[in-house]
C-alpha cells in the first residue's frame, strides 16, 4: 500500500439512517484517462502516488485506502416538479473526507462506482461520455470562477455499459466542500425527523457558514450563495439543464453536471435537456427555479426555527431576499462584460436591450461578449444595422464614466472567456474516446483550463450541420 490519504470522516460519523455502508464494487481493467495534478496538490496528495497502481485501484474502486469509510448518501428530491421521498447515491460512493494541509475539507467520491441500496433500477456504471463531460465541464467552470464542484480524476474500467447499446465503462473521481443537497434535508424533513435536521443543519454550518449561529442564519446564507451562483452561471450562458432540489447545493456550488450546456447562439428559452420537455429548466428560468429549491429548503428547516408563525414569515423574508441579491450580482457581472466600472440608471435597459438584439439576431452568446472585448461583435448578429444602434449607446455609456474604449475593452477581456467547452466540440472529444483516441479530450482541456486565452483553436461556432439541440444524463 503506497497511498497516504488524510482522511477524517465527519458524515461518516453521523447517525447510521444518513447513509448506507458499502464498498464501491470492483472493476475488470482499470486504467487511468485522466489525473488533475493542482487539484491532487491542493488536496495535500501526491500525484506520483495516484498515479501508480494503488491510485488507480482505488479510482477505480477496487481498492479501499487506509482511513476511508465508504458510504452512499440518503436524499430525497423535487425532480421536475414531482417529489421522490427517496433517492440518495445510486452510482456513487462517497470514500471519505481529505483534509488538506491548509484545513480544507474535501469529500472525495467515486461516481459508476457500482450498484447501491439507492439505484433502484440502475447498474450504478457510468460509461465515457457522461464522465468525460463531467470533468470538462466541472474543470472550466472552475477556471472561469464559480463554485463548483471539481474532477480529480478519471479511469475506464475495462468493462462495457449498456445503455442503448454496449459502451466503454468509465468512473469519475469527484471532489466537493461536501455533497449537501436541499433533497439531503428533504429527505429527513418527509420524515418528520427533526433530530437529522438538527444534525445536519449543524453539520452544513460547519461545512459551509461556519459565521452562521442559527438555522435561519443557514437558510440565509444559502440563498444567498444560489442567487450569487445562479448570476453567475447567467453571466457565462450556462444553462444546468436538470436543477432538482437533489441537484440544488446548500453551499452554493455547481453539481451534477449531467444534461448541462454552454449556450452558442443566445436565446433565454433555450434548453438542451432531452428530458426537460416543459422546459422547466430553460436558461430565463434558472433564477426562479433556484428562488423555489431554497424555498423547499426553507420548508425543511422551519422546524428548526421556533414558533411556527413566526419561522413561516422569517423564512418567507429570506427567501424573498434572494431577488435583491440576484439582481445586484446580475447587474454587477453584466456591467463587467460591457466594460463598465461604475453604476448607473439605465444600465439594466442597455444590458436587455442588447440581449434582445441578440436573441433576434442569432447572435453567439460568447462570441458576442468577447467581440465586444475585441472589436468583433458585430459580426455575430444577422441584422448588423441593430448591432450598430446599440454600440452608439453603449459608448455614449462608457463615455459619460470617462473611460475610454481600449481601457474597457482591456478590462472585458479579463471576465469575457473566449474558450468554452462548446457541446459539438464535447460531442467530437467523447466520440473520439469512444473509439480509443483521448487525444482531443487532453486538448481540449487543456485549452479550458485558460478560458480568457485569445487562441483561436476552439474559439469558433459550430457550423449548422454542428449544433447540438439535445444532451443526455448519461444515466
Amino acid at each position: 500500500m503506497t497511498l497516504h490519504i488524510p482522511f477524517d470522516n465527519s458524515y461518516a460519523r453521523l447517525p447510521d439512517r444518513f447513509y448506507a455502508r458499502l464498498d464501491p464494487v470492483p472493476v475488470a481493467e482499470p486504467a487511468l484517462i485522466a489525473l488533475n495534478d493542482d487539484l491532487a496538490q491542493e488536496m495535500g496528495l501526491n500525484p506520483e502516488e495516484l498515479r501508480g497502481p494503488d491510485g488507480i485501484a482505488m479510482f477505480a474502486g477496487n481498492l479501499v485506502p487506509p482511513g476511508a469509510a465508504p458510504l452512499a448518501q440518503a436524499y430525497a428530491g423535487h425532480q421536475f416538479g414531482g417529489f421522490s421521498p427517496q433517492l440518495g447515491d445510486g452510482r456513487a460512493i462517497l470514500l471519505g473526507e481529505v483534509l488538506s494541509p491548509e484545513g480544507a475539507r474535501w469529500d472525495l467520491q467515486l461516481k459508476g462506482s457500482g450498484r447501491t441500496p439507492f439505484s433502484r433500477m440502475g447498474d450504478g456504471r457510468a460509461w465515457v461520455g457522461p464522465v468525460l463531460r463531467e470533468y470538462l465541464l466541472s474543470e472550466a467552470m472552475h477556471a472561469l470562477g464559480v463554485p463548483t464542484t471539481r474532477a480529480l480524476a478519471a479511469v475506464s474500467t475495462g468493462e462495457p455499459v449498456y445503455r442503448e447499446g454496449a459502451l466503454p465503462g468509465a468512473i469519475l473521481t469527484r471532489v466537493a466542500p461536501s455533497h449537501l443537497r436541499v433533497g439531503t434535508f428533504q429527505f429527513f424533513a418527509v420524515r418528520q425527523d427533526e433530530e437529522a435536521l438538527r444534525l445536519l443543519a449543524d453539520h452544513a454550518i460547519a461545512r459551509h457558514y461556519p459565521d452562521a449561529a442559527t438555522p435561519a442564519d443557514l437558510l440565509r446564507a444559502a440563498v444567498a450563495a444560489q442567487a450569487r451562483l445562479v448570476a453567475h452561471w447567467m453571466a457565462l450562458g450556462f444553462i444546468h439543464g436538470v436543477m432538482n432540489t437533489d441537484n440544488s447545493h446548500v453551499g452554493g456550488i455547481t453539481i451534477d453536471y449531467g444534461p448541462c450546456a454552454f449556450m452558442d447562439d443566445y436565446h433565454p428559452e433555450k434548453v438542451f435537456s432531452s428530458i426537460d420537455q416543459q422546459g422547466r429548466y430553460a436558461y430565463a428560468n434558472q433564477p426562479q427555479i433556484a428562488v423555489w429549491n431554497m424555498a423547499q429548503f426553507a420548508t425543511c428547516l422551519l422546524p428548526l426555527m421556533g414558533e411556527r408563525d413566526a419561522a413561516v414569515e422569517e423564512a418567507t423574508e429570506i427567501v424573498h431576499g434572494f431577488a435583491d441579491v440576484y439582481e445586484a450580482e446580475w447587474l454587477s457581472r453584466f456591467r463587467a462584460k460591457l466594460g463598465l466600472a461604475t453604476a448607473r440608471d439605465g444600465d439594466r435597459e442597455l444590458i436587455d436591450l442588447l440581449l434582445t438584439r441578440m436573441a433576434l439576431g442569432q447572435a453567439d452568446f460568447t462570441r458576442t461578449f468577447r467581440g465586444l472585448a475585441e472589436g468583433t461583435a458585430r459580426d455575430e448578429f444577422l441584422d448588423r444595422g441593430s448591432y450598430d444602434d446599440w454600440e452608439t449607446r453603449w459608448h455614449d455609456r462608457l463615455s459619460a464614466e470617462g473611460r475610454s474604449l481600449s481601457e474597457a475593452q482591456a478590462a472585458m477581456a479579463r471576465v469575457n472567456p473566449a474558450i468554452i467547452p462548446r457541446n459539438h466540440r464535447v460531442e467530437e472529444i467523447i466520440a473520439a474516446a469512444v473509439a480509443g483516441d483521448l487525444a482531443p479530450f487532453r486538448q481540449l482541456h487543456a485549452a479550458l483550463r485558460t478560458p480568457y486565452d485569445a487562441d483561436d483553436t476552439w474559439r469558433a461556432a459550430p457550423y449548422p450541420e454542428q449544433v447540438v439541440r439535445r444532451t443526455f444524463c448519461g444515466t
